[in-house]
């Protein structure tokens, strides 16, 4: 079913860079896609192509694409012929994408924040792109896209081009400033435990002023 992402989707980062690892491979070495799981390791933990550089356990990655298959992103398949079990992405049946905006989606999952520029020469090992024009129109159909797979943040200090980041999975819950709460409202017994604090060192004080003491008064 397209388009069945349901916008804010949380994704982890991990998940994140599976996905981005299974689009990535089945454009770049579509002889060996789909992946293993010691594969998917691998691509995960490569030292190039990849913001950051992570060093992801084979656990962390089965938890991960366990999932991601309940989430409906991931197939775990074995062909008749092969011994161990492997991984493809499902997003074609999830959004409606070109091959260019898989292209922009996976540099973006791998890379983090770039621009055009960037993405361009970047691109090339998946797709060629004639002009930074074009990346740009692609990168606003990924802004349009319903939900959102892409976000302008503008341009950074002595930066002559936007930067982009991917919204897959973006949570702005997580985004927003966390708001320190208040103290929880008190009870009528402190408040009243507080009063009576209160008002006998006011009467303690008239006391001492007056000269008197407490068994004085109780005369």
């Amino acid at each position: 079913m397209r388009g069945s992402i349901p916008a804010g989707m949380a994704l982890n980062d991990i998940e994140l860079r599976i996905l981005g690892c299974l689009i990535e491979k089945e454009h770049t070495t579509p002889d060996y896609y789909p992946l293993s799981t010691n594969a998917l390791v691998l691509a995960c933990n490569q030292k190039s192509n990849r913001e950051p550089v992570t060093s992801y356990s084979q656990r962390e990655v089965d938890e991960a694409l366990q999932s991601l298959r309940d989430k409906g992103l991931v197939a775990t398949v074995r062909a008749d012929h092969e011994r161990s079990f492997k991984h493809r992405h499902q997003l074609q049946e999830a959004l409606t994408l070109n091959e260019q905006g898989f292209a922009l989606l996976a540099l973006l999952l791998l890379r983090g924040p770039q621009t055009p520029g960037e993405l361009r020469s970047r691109a090339e090992r998946y797709i060629t792109f004639a002009d930074l024009g074009e990346i740009e129109v692609a990168l606003h159909k990924l802004a349009e896209h319903h939900p959102p797979l892409a976000k302008n943040l503008g341009r950074g200090p002595g930066q002559s081009q936007d930067r982009w980041m991917h919204t897959l999975g973006y949570d702005e819950d997580k985004q927003k400033p966390r708001v320190r709460q208040g103290a929880p409202p008190k009870s009528e017994v402190e408040e009243l435990r507080e009063e009576v604090v209160s008002l006998r060192a006011l009467v303690e004080r008239l006391y001492a002023h007056l000269g008197l003491t407490v068994d004085d008064a109780m005369r």
